[in-house]
C-alpha cells in the first residue's frame, strides 16, 4: 500500500468509523455469535499472495462486526464503560504514525516529556496531594500504564522489594542479609478486601506472594474499614505472615463503594510506621505496609469539585491510580499510575545495559519510563491524553462526568417510583446503581428474590435490546445499571427502565 492507496483506504475508514458511530445505538449490543464462529469464516492457511484493500475492507462488515459487542452503544450499561472520542482517536492514529519503543527520553523526547506534562496537568485537575507531582516535594510523579491490573501489579513488585529492604536494613552481614530476604519473601501476603478487584489477586501471584482479604459488610456499606483491617493483619501476623502491601479502592467494582481510608491510614501508622519514623526506629526488622489506592473507574470523578473531599488522605498513601479509558474519553488503553514517590520503583524496576547508555540518561536530567513499568518498550500514549484535554477542556470534562451522575439519580427515582417492582441494593454512586426485583411474598427468602432477579436478568439479556452485567453483593444478586458511555442521553435511560420493567412483570406474573 503506497501513500495515496493508505489515503483513499484512510478516508473510507473514517467515513466507516463515523457511520458506525452515527448509527450505534441502532445495532444489537451483545452480538449473538457461537463460540468459534470465526474460524468457520476464515481460511486455515494465512493468505500466500497480497490481497486488495477492497476485500479486506469489505471483510469488516461480514465478519468483524458480527463479533463486536458495541461498548459504546447508549443501551451498554455493564461492568464499568471503556469510553472513546474523536479526538482521543485522532491521537492514537498520530501515534501509530510515529510508532517506536520509547524505552527511554532519546528514543523520542516529547513523548516523555507531553506524558509528564499532561499527567501533572491531571494531578491538580484532580487535586491530588502534591507529593505526586513530578514537581512535588517527596520526588514522585506519574506514568501511564496499560491498564489498573498492570498498574497493580507493578505496584506490588515494588511493595514487596521496599519492604523486604526495610526489613532487613539492620542485617549488617550481606550474605545474612539475602537469607533473611528470601525467608522472608516466603511469608509475605498481599491486601485487598472482599470487594477488590481481582487484579490485586493477579498482582499477588506475579509477585510470588500470599493474597488474603479484608472482610466487608452491608452494614459499612461495603466498604474496607480500619478496625476489620487490623482485625485481619494481627491474624496473619498471629500465623507468622507479614504484611507488606493493601489495595483499597475508591469505587468498587461491585458496588463503587469507598473504603475508609482515614481509618485505614490510622491504624497502618500504629501497626507498620514508615521507616524513618521514631517508632520504626525503636524497632527492628520491621517494613512499612505500602497502600495503594485503586480508583480504576471513580477516580475520574474526582475532576469535579464535589469529589474533592477525597484526595487529601491521598497524601498518607503510596500509590494511586485511575483509567482515563473508563469514563473520561480516552480510548483503551490509558491507566494514570501516580507514586510519591519514583525511586521506589525505580529501586525494584531499573535496569541497565551498555546498549541503553546514553548522554541525557547519565546526565540525570531526563526521566527514563522504562524503570516506572514491567514492560521494556512503551506507546505514545499521552498523545491522545493531551488531545482530549485540549478539546474538552476541564469545563467539559467535568459536564461529561456530571452528566453521567446526574443520570443515574434519574434511573434511580424511576426504580423507587415501581417499589412493587424493585429494590435499589446500593447506590446510585458514581453513576452506578445496583437493584434486585422485589417478591409479591413478603416472605420470600433471599434465595428466592435472587432466582426471581437472575430470571429477570437473563430475560433482559436475551432480548437483546439492552445489556448489564450482574454482581452478588454479599447474598444478594443484583443487577447493575451504569450509563456512563459517550452517547447516553434521557431518552436511553427512560428505554432502558421500560425494558426492566416490562422483564419484571413478566417474571412475577409467572410465579
Amino acid at each position: 500500500m503506497d501513500s495515496q492507496q493508505f489515503r483513499e483506504a484512510a478516508i473510507a475508514s473514517i467515513d466507516d468509523i463515523v457511520k458506525y458511530y452515527d448509527t450505534i445505538e441502532d445495532r444489537r449490543v451483545a452480538p449473538t455469535v457461537e463460540p468459534g464462529y470465526l474460524r468457520k469464516l476464515l481460511p486455515q492457511e494465512a493468505p500466500q499472495d497480497p490481497e486488495t484493500w477492497a476485500d479486506i475492507h469489505k471483510d469488516m462488515e461480514t465478519k468483524v462486526l458480527p463479533g463486536i459487542t458495541h461498548w459504546q452503544s447508549p443501551n451498554f450499561l455493564a461492568w464499568f464503560p471503556a469510553s472513546s472520542s474523536f479526538p482521543a482517536m485522532l491521537g492514537e492514529m498520530y501515534s501509530t504514525a510515529f510508532t517506536g519503543a520509547a524505552f527511554n527520553w532519546i528514543c523520542s523526547p516529547v513523548v516523555t516529556e507531553l506524558e509528564t506534562i499532561v499527567l501533572d496537568w491531571l494531578a491538580r485537575a484532580f487535586a491530588l496531594p502534591s507529593c505526586y507531582l513530578s514537581t512535588g516535594p517527596t520526588h514522585g510523579g506519574g506514568v501511564i500504564h496499560g491498564t489498573a491490573s498492570e498498574a497493580i501489579a507493578t505496584v506490588i513488585v515494588a511493595a514487596r522489594d521496599k519492604y523486604l529492604r526495610e526489613a532487613t536494613a539492620h542485617i549488617a552481614d550481606e550474605e545474612e542479609r539475602e537469607d533473611a530476604i528470601a525467608l522472608r519473601r516466603t511469608k509475605l501476603v498481599a491486601l485487598g478486601s472482599a470487594a477488590t478487584h481481582s487484579a490485586t489477586k493477579k498482582g499477588a501471584q506475579i509477585a510470588g506472594v500470599r493474597f488474603r482479604t479484608v472482610p466487608v459488610h452491608a452494614e459499612d456499606g461495603y466498604k474496607m474499614t480500619g478496625p476489620e483491617l487490623r482485625k485481619t493483619i494481627d491474624a496473619l501476623h498471629a500465623k507468622g505472615l507479614e504484611v507488606f502491601y493493601v489495595t483499597a479502592t475508591l469505587g468498587t467494582t461491585d458496588t463503587c463503594a469507598i473504603d475508609d481510608c482515614d481509618s485505614i491510614a490510622d491504624v497502618l501508622a500504629e501497626i507498620a510506621p514508615p521507616a524513618d519514623s521514631q517508632k520504626k526506629r525503636d524497632g527492628q526488622g520491621q517494613g512499612e505496609i505500602w497502600v495503594h489506592v485503586d480508583a480504576a473507574y471513580a477516580g475520574t470523578a474526582l475532576i469535579c469539585p464535589e469529589y474533592q473531599h477525597l484526595t487529601p488522605v491521598l497524601a498518607r498513601f503510596h500509590s494511586y491510580n485511575t483509567n482515563l479509558h473508563k469514563w473520561l474519553l480516552v480510548n483503551f488503553d490509558c491507566s494514570l499510575l501516580y507514586v510519591r514517590n519514583r525511586t521506589w520503583l525505580t529501586d525494584a524496576l531499573s535496569v541497565s545495559q551498555a546498549i541503553l547508555k546514553n548522554d541525557h540518561t547519565d546526565s540525570g536530567l531526563v526521566t527514563d519510563y522504562r524503570d516506572w513499568q514491567i514492560p521494556f518498550g512503551r506507546r505514545f500514549r499521552s498523545l491522545k491524553v493531551w488531545f482530549v484535554i485540549r478539546t474538552y477542556g476541564i469545563t467539559g470534562l467535568q459536564a461529561h462526568i456530571r452528566k453521567h451522575v446526574g443520570f443515574a439519580e434519574d434511573f434511580a427515582a424511576l426504580l423507587r417510583s415501581r417499589p412493587d417492582l424493585f429494590e435499589i441494593v446500593t447506590g446510585p454512586r458514581f453513576a452506578l446503581t445496583a437493584f434486585r426485583l422485589k417478591s409479591k411474598s413478603a416472605d420470600a427468602t433471599v434465595l428466592e428474590i435472587n432466582a426471581l432477579t437472575k430470571k429477570s436478568y437473563d430475560d433482559v439479556l436475551a432480548g437483546g435490546e439492552i445489556f448489564l452485567s450482574s454482581t452478588v453483593v454479599g447474598s444478594v444478586f443484583a443487577i447493575r445499571h451504569c450509563p456512563a458511555t459517550p452517547f447516553v442521553e434521557a431518552r436511553h435511560i427512560k428505554k432502558h427502565f421500560e425494558v426492566l420493567v416490562a422483564s419484571a412483570e413478566k417474571t412475577l406474573a409467572e410465579i
